[in-house]
């Protein structure tokens, strides 16, 4: 017996997809917490420095691959190219062991100097053989993990969202156990130094990678019908330099675009590494900052960055579909949809975390002032990453690759340019020299999305009053809801262990964020986008998926 497998809408698509990142952000905030209290200050700028450079590697083997398989697959199932969209599976995942294996190779061999770049001339912290031997460890991963990029974009292509999802909550569950399990071993059974136990941690992303690519195997093969694997097509006229051709001109933009965001954290890594050093703050102070920054900050950020996440999954294909038909109206639609989704669920979310920064990082990490300011601020880039990735996601399905190219560079020139200038800003004026990085990144994606945006308006026509209208709505009732959370820490103040912050904190989220979705009801907000029905629709595809 055959089993069908689901094409979903847009919006369950994009629920879908979104809920699977969310479960995986989740499970990638947790950890942390035990994670953390293990591995102390120290250990964790070790395991910063270490994931934040792998990342950037994973970024140029395979990060735009996901989304071009996916664009090239909707497309020729649009023009009824079957055999060509099958061809490029096999294409892709010969292309995907070439580029994984140099990266691999690049990042293991150059670790140290890499080390050294971060570090410069810092002294009292982790030196420049801690971090080089942490960097190796995680480079293996970059001969695994690259070809879940594969076959995840082939799944999206198809509008089939589930299996993908899953198989992120696998490879990060199982990636976390090994992490919160080998650290505990290796520190407390057998007593191994810190630099190891932060290695073996790094190294859990490629045991997460082998698990989720043995999950999406044993489904391809049950699922091959639907996919194309089973049957035979007659030879497209589509040769297979072309589909190469054609699949780097697709990844390419979105490589750029994840190099360039991996490369804010990486800059502003560098540059406040560096400028705190020189006007004389400690190197415990430095590489807290930089730290927390790079790393511990953005876990945090990571549930708010999944609604970009699983937007860019869904919008792609649709987006295809519509630009392929020259349906520009729909255009419009969509991505009016899905700036309009950002808004409404980032912004509450950026706001009442910046008010309980204090709260949110003792959860996580244990009670820290600085760590207090760090976030306060940190989670507002949040908020720009994700309509940044909403608009470039949307004009690479538009086809729009220069604008892509040069609104993204553009955009990281004016973080990297402000870095040092707004650091030292700040330091005159004695506010936090770091937030002088910070504003410089949320200018450079502000930058970036406008300019997207611009062109997306001038080359298809397409209008933004409905996001318009969505996000002066939105602002409004934010700032009620941020009077009522105030208020409720006014009332209710925070305090006790950690337990009862977080019974506290998790109340007045829960109050603040009633507050804003009863006056998003009250205020017809959803309905703009979602449709006068979207409640009723929600109920039914909670209980089964079943309409």
């Amino acid at each position: 017996m055959k089993i069908s497998m689901k094409k979903n809408s847009f919006l369950e698509g994009t629920f879908i997809a979104t809920l699977g990142i969310v479960i995986s952000k989740i499970l990638g905030m947790l950890y942390v917490i035990p994670f953390y209290q293990m591995i102390g200050e120290k250990g964790s700028a070790l395991y910063a420095y270490a994931y934040n450079i792998y990342i950037i590697f994973l970024s140029i083997s395979t990060s735009g691959l996901p989304i071009a398989i996916s664009k090239i697959v909707q497309e020729y199932e649009t023009l009824l190219k079957k055999e060509a969209k099958v061809r490029l599976y096999f294409v892709s995942r010969k292309l995907v062991f070439i580029l994984a294996l140099v990266a691999f190779l690049l990042l293991f061999f150059l670790a140290r100097p890499i080390a050294y770049l971060i570090l410069g001339d810092l002294k009292g912290g982790n030196s420049i053989s801690d971090v080089a031997y942490v960097i190796r460890f995680v480079s293996f991963a970059l001969l695994v993990v690259p070809f879940l990029s594969v076959n995840k974009g082939y799944l999206q292509g198809h509008k089939i969202m589930d299996v993908s999802s899953v198989s992120q909550v696998i490879e990060q569950l199982g990636r976390i156990i090994f992490i919160l399990v080998g650290t505990y071993v290796s520190l407390y059974i057998f007593n191994s130094s810190l630099n190891f136990a932060v290695g073996l941690a790094v190294f859990g992303a490629f045991v997460g990678g082998v698990l989720a690519i043995v999950y999406i195997k044993r489904k391809f093969v049950s699922y091959k019908t639907q996919l194309g694997f089973d049957q035979s097509y007659l030879k497209c006229d589509v040769s297979n330099k072309e589909l190469c051709l054609k699949l780097i001109s697709y990844a390419v933009p979105f490589i750029l675009i994840d190099i360039v965001i991996s490369l804010y954290n990486f800059v502003d890594m560098v540059f406040i590494s560096r400028t705190m050093s020189a006007l004389g703050y400690s190197s415990f102070v430095t590489e807290f900052v930089t730290s927390s920054i790079a790393t511990w900050a953005n876990k945090i950020n990571m549930i708010v960055n999944a609604i970009a996440a699983g937007l860019t999954i869904s919008l792609i294909p649709y987006i295809v579909e519509a630009f392929t038909k020259k349906n520009w109206s729909l255009v419009e639609e969509r991505l009016n949809k899905a700036l309009q989704l950002v808004l409404v669920v980032s912004i509450p979310l950026v706001l009442i975390i910046s008010i309980l920064a204090g709260e949110v990082w003792s959860i996580f990490y244990g009670w820290n002032s600085l760590g207090t300011i760090v976030l306060r601020l940190e989670i507002f880039t949040a908020l720009f990453y994700n309509l940044n990735t909403v608009c470039m996601s949307t004009l690479q399905g538009l086809n729009k690759i220069k604008t892509v190219y040069w609104a993204t560079i553009v955009g990281y020139l004016c973080n990297a340019i402000l870095d040092v200038p707004l650091m030292l800003l700040f330091n005159y004026f004695h506010w936090p020299i770091f937030y002088g990085a910070l504003v410089s990144s949320i200018i450079g994606l502000f930058v970036s999305t406008f300019l997207g945006l611009k062109d997306i308006k001038k080359f298809f026509n397409v209008g933004y009053a409905r996001m318009f209208r969505t996000l002066r709505k939105t602002l409004v009732i934010s700032l009620v809801m941020v009077l009522v959370v105030f208020l409720l820490k006014i009332f209710f103040p925070i305090s006790g262990g950690k337990f009862m912050v977080i019974i506290e904190t998790f109340f007045i989220s829960l109050l603040g964020l009633v507050v804003y979705f009863l006056l998003l009801i009250k205020a017809k907000v959803l309905d703009d986008f979602l449709g006068p029905n979207w409640l009723d629709v929600m109920l039914k595809k909670l209980t089964f998926w079943k309409k």
